[in-house]
């Protein structure tokens, strides 16, 4: 009995605690994005932006109608995207190089005031994400066969929105989902530190990966967010890590180098199935994004090193 109520008091609870603060500010930056991002898109915005795109595109392997696809990712989550893409006529070589492109630019209003709250400036890692994006596409349309033959989706109708109140109802349809979806997430994440914690399992968590944390130029400090990024995403893995950072578990030095990673590869599991089912190979997605993972981590420690005679 006295221990059911010492793992409440000194577990559950303060998890409970800290999730309640934790929900409440990501919630303040995702909820007023994703209602911005769909007035943007009701009113013609993006569609206007990704015209602007289609010229560039040639250049991408894609056709020009696909530059809404990528202007859709970089202010949503996947899923919007994906929707967009299975009401199109395209080719598999066409949808691994635009799978690519979306994974490591998507969601970037949110996911970058995240990461900027985690010692990375809102811009910086923005523009590295979209600049990435590119070039991996340029490289794919280089190195991709010509025949990769076709998805293995059907094409299905994209919902039309025909009035404000439409969109405003969606708006608050997807919010309480949303709400509800990270309150649980965040609250199993806060439940699942402190169980590690009191067990004091995080530094063999740690320990376990951190010749893989070398390899890709992270410190050992970062591991267990590392983790946390790759299985449940970057919204909720900087969440985590500006908790860390608080308590002085991790450095803005050390959380600036892991986002430079988790900006380039996260959520390894939902983003690559996303694709995966679509026919996407889990090789090109995964090996790709690992390896701009490892250019820019190395390459920004190659900058200090120049700036500042320091690896980071």
């Amino acid at each position: 009995m006295r221990s059911r109520k010492r793992f409440r008091n000194d577990i559950v609870y303060p998890a409970f605690r800290k999730s309640g603060y934790t929900t409440l500010w990501l919630l303040k930056i995702i909820l007023p994005v994703s209602l911005v991002v769909r007035l943007l898109d009701y009113y013609g915005i993006l569609v206007f932006f990704a015209g602007l795109l289609d010229p560039v595109f040639i250049y991408l392997g894609l056709p020009g109608s696909t530059a809404i696809v990528f202007i859709t990712s970089i202010f949503l989550p996947l899923y919007a995207p994906l929707a967009i893409i299975t009401s199109m006529s395209i080719t598999l070589r066409e949808l691994t190089i635009l799978a690519l492109m979306c994974q490591i630019s998507h969601n970037l209003p949110v996911e970058s005031a995240i990461q900027a709250k985690t010692g990375t400036p809102f811009w910086t890692v923005t523009t590295l994400r979209i600049t990435m994006s590119v070039v991996v596409g340029l490289l794919l349309n280089l190195i991709l066969p010509q025949d990769m033959g076709n998805p293995v989706f059907v094409q299905t109708d994209v919902a039309v929105i025909t009035s404000l109140g439409d969109l405003l109802l969606l708006w608050l349809k997807s919010s309480l989902q949303v709400m509800l979806l990270i309150a649980v997430i965040v609250f199993s994440l806060n439940l699942l530190y402190s169980l590690l914690h009191a067990y004091r399992l995080i530094p063999k968590l740690s320990k376990g990966i951190e010749p893989l944390l070398r390899f890709f130029g992270l410190p050992a400090s970062t591991g267990f967010l590392w983790l946390i990024g790759y299985i449940v995403g970057l919204a909720y893995g900087g969440a985590l890590m500006m908790d860390q950072m608080k308590e002085g578990k991790v450095n803005r030095t050390d959380a600036n180098l892991l986002n430079y990673h988790l900006a380039m590869s996260h959520s390894v599991l939902e983003d690559n199935i996303l694709f995966i089912a679509l026919g996407v190979s889990v090789w090109w997605i995964l090996g790709v994004r690992l390896l701009a993972a490892w250019i820019v981590v190395w390459g920004r420690r190659i900058i200090l090193k120049l700036r500042f005679g320091s690896s980071g």
